[in-house]
């Protein structure tokens, strides 16, 4: 994995995205704010601390922990929009959710890994510069993501031909990159596989649970609260990956872990919640079908 694939790998994958997106999944927010800004709060707040806690209950190694809160501190990713689709849950809200806390990761993100270097104190080798980190995370994210919806914007036919195989190549490069992670640290992802699938999973379940359970609790729709558990446990985990891999590649191992966990746990939660929401739509009255944000 070089230091230009794996941007440009990254890149597609966001540009992908932003061919779902129009202005409107940005706006929604001010409209119908309840589920997002919960969701966003879960994943700003719930799934970094979470992250925090996991790695020093399970006396994680400093560079994993802080790989595994990079992790944690990351977006959701368009995989979580897939898996809300296809679990039935409101896909709307899971992509807004997308898009709103990819923006905010140019600031969540090198906060969090700044904190977390000097919190487990690891040997990065390098300081670590926060406009350091900012400059790359938008490059790499918000730059392609404008792109994507620019063309979107500009070329609704080519973008509505395309978009599915766009998003064929970017999954593809999602693979590409999950694996090139792992295989570029095998010795050290098998010395510790055991601490990093419990770590990783862990995070996972607690991080959906959780944010379900709160969803509920706040009296979300169960197709909205099917979408924020989503967001929760499916990260874009390659931008942790590319992010990691600047500083130091053990840093990426937690995200590439994690990439194997989220995809079984989340597909998973999708086919028991598609069974769920199928049947709460089927036995619903027309007028108390819930409005989709």
């Amino acid at each position: 994995m070089t230091d230009v694939v794996l941007p440009l790998g990254l890149a597609l994958i966001m540009v992908s995205l932003g061919l779902t997106l129009r202005i409107a999944d940005f706006t929604r927010i001010a409209r119908q704010p309840r589920g997002i800004l919960l969701g966003l709060a879960n994943l700003i707040v719930l799934s970094p601390v979470l992250a925090f806690g996991i790695a020093t209950l399970y006396g994680l190694d400093p560079l994993f922990a802080v790989g595994l809160v990079l992790l944690g501190a990351s977006p959701g990713g368009t995989m979580a929009n897939l898996l809300t689709h296809l679990a039935r849950g409101d896909t709307a809200l899971s992509v807004s959710m997308t898009a709103l806390s990819s923006l905010l990761a140019v600031v969540t993100v090198p906060l969090y890994l700044a904190l977390a270097v000097s919190v487990f104190d690891a040997p990065i080798g390098t300081e670590i510069s926060v406009l350091g980190v900012v400059l790359p995370v938008f490059a790499i994210t918000i730059m392609p993501l404008a792109i994507g919806m620019t063309i979107r914007a500009r070329g609704a036919e080519w973008t509505a031909r395309n978009q599915p195989r766009v998003s064929k190549v970017a999954l593809g490069c999602f693979v590409l990159i999950v694996v090139g992670a792992v295989a570029t640290e095998v010795e050290t992802v098998s010395a510790h596989v055991d601490e990093l699938i419990l770590a990783t999973l862990t995070l996972n379940l607690l991080a959906m649970a959780i944010s379900y359970g709160m969803s509920r609790a706040a009296r979300l729709t169960q197709a909205q609260a099917t979408a924020v558990a989503l967001e929760l446990g499916v990260h874009n985990s390659a931008l942790a990956i590319a992010i990691g891999s600047l500083l130091i590649d053990e840093l990426t191992i937690p995200a590439a872990v994690y990439s194997v966990c989220m995809l079984i746990t989340g597909g998973l939660f999708a086919r028991m919640m598609a069974r769920r929401n199928t049947t709460n739509l089927a036995i619903a009255p027309a007028a108390a079908v819930p409005e989709r944000i």
